[in-house]
């Protein structure tokens, strides 16, 4: 499973890609405003960070004509760039526009297979089912992403399913058991997947015994 982080705060991304764990970027209007710099600066120093990455960038129009012109300007920031395209009638249209002239795209606001089905035949290069936002209404985002992998596997499609609006590290582990091809995760929920109580504790005695014993590596 492929691991995205879901920010727009660059010390966020470096981070990540110290771990050497980091093999994607999706960004929003949100997060990039949560940076406290003009967007264009922010996003462009995330793909520079990042260059043989992809990375997601949102258009905010949400007419046909007014998406694929921001999508072309949005392309032309780097060759990183993913475009990532609301799911409507228009942005389905601007879908199979940006993939005639092979500008990748990131459909996104996917909540169940059906539009998942429809952006995959339009020529998605990803979909981003939301699994956080499905639970939040009282259905099961999980089985939702299920139901997606499944369709896909079934008819061949190339398109690859982003987990999307991941809230905590036991979304993290059933989208994985799923094989879902990536999962976009907060910076917060990353961090959180490296803890166990266990290790703490099994490391703290380690040392100490080693302490007791005078053993030293060098």
């Amino acid at each position: 499973m492929k691991i995205f982080v879901d920010t727009a705060k660059i010390e966020e991304i470096r981070k990540v890609k110290e771990w050497g764990i980091l093999d994607g970027v999706t960004t929003n209007p949100t997060l990039l405003s949560q940076t406290g710099k003009p967007w264009k600066e922010a996003a462009l120093e995330i793909l520079n960070e990042v260059p043989d990455l992809p990375v997601s960038l949102e258009v905010l129009a949400t007419d046909f004509e007014g998406m694929v012109k921001e999508a072309k300007e949005l392309a032309k920031m780097g060759d990183n760039v993913v475009i990532k395209i609301p799911f409507t009638v228009d942005g389905i249209k601007a879908v199979q526009a940006l993939a005639a002239e092979q500008i990748p795209t990131n459909v996104t606001l996917v909540f169940s297979p059906m539009q998942a089905l429809i952006a995959a035949k339009a020529g998605a290069t990803f979909v981003s089912p939301f699994v956080g936002r499905i639970d939040d209404i009282s259905y099961d985002g999980i089985s939702v992403l299920e139901e997606i992998i499944q369709i896909y596997a079934a008819y061949g499609f190339e398109t690859e399913v982003i987990a999307a609006s991941i809230r905590h590290v036991d979304h993290v582990r059933k989208c994985a058991l799923l094989g879902v091809d990536i999962a976009t995760i907060p910076f917060k929920v990353i961090e959180q997947m490296f803890k166990h109580p266990l290790t703490d504790i099994g490391l703290a005695k380690f040392l100490e015994d080693a302490k007791k014993a005078n053993i030293s590596i060098l």
